[in-house]
């Protein structure tokens, strides 16, 4: 067992771990990847620039970490909830509620990866993508519960039309209480998943 010495400096560079990345998606969204230095990043924490990379190798992997990290939470927590949900209409609003959550906590991190997706190293972006892409399926497989006459394509656009929606929002959304804000959202994406599509005429 190990000693408490040990224990806190353990809990405490985790702590400083948090925060850097806390940092880095407030800076990054307002700044720009490009335009934050690991100085910038350091002493917004209150450390040194150096002193940054004895949890991070380079700014690079900060940012890998913030939008790899993030994606793979969506999706963990994306699974918990479809396990644990009685049926499949129970799962579909409890995973709205649960994006809603997520869209209105972390506003930066969705501008950080709007902007700043490209310039993560290669095999960091296509990790992000996986993630994502496992994430939309994940919404998909319980909307074809729901509706298994819909094709799946149909599905999948309403899926990411819905998460567009979602993390928009509430960059705007500064006039409206959080209270409705929150109701609005999950009220406006339970109808673009679920609503009937109106289909134009042919010619």
């Amino acid at each position: 067992m190990p000693d408490a010495p040990t224990t806190a400096r353990v809990r405490a560079k985790a702590e400083r771990r948090d925060a850097l990345l806390s940092e880095a998606a407030r800076l990054f969204a307002g700044h720009g990847f490009d335009g934050v230095s690991i100085e910038d990043l350091g002493s917004s924490v209150g450390v040194s620039g150096p002193a940054v990379y004895r949890h991070f190798p380079s700014k690079q992997a900060v940012l890998a970490a913030l939008l790899v990290g993030v994606s793979e939470g969506l999706l963990d927590g994306g699974r918990a909830v479809v396990e644990t949900s009685a049926d499949a209409a129970t799962a579909l609003r409890r995973l709205i509620r649960f994006h809603v959550d997520f869209a209105l906590r972390d506003p930066d991190v969705i501008r950080v990866q709007d902007r700043s997706l490209a310039a993560l190293a290669p095999q960091d972006r296509e990790a992000v993508r996986d993630l994502q892409r496992r994430y939309v399926e994940l919404w998909v497989d319980v909307l074809a519960r729901l509706s298994p006459a819909t094709d799946r394509a149909e599905l999948r656009l309403r899926a990411q039309a819905t998460f567009g929606l979602l993390n928009s929002t509430p960059h705007s959304a500064r006039s409206v209480t959080p209270t409705r804000t929150r109701a609005l959202l999950e009220e406006m994406a339970l109808a673009a998943l679920t609503g009937p599509a109106t289909r134009a005429p042919t010619r």
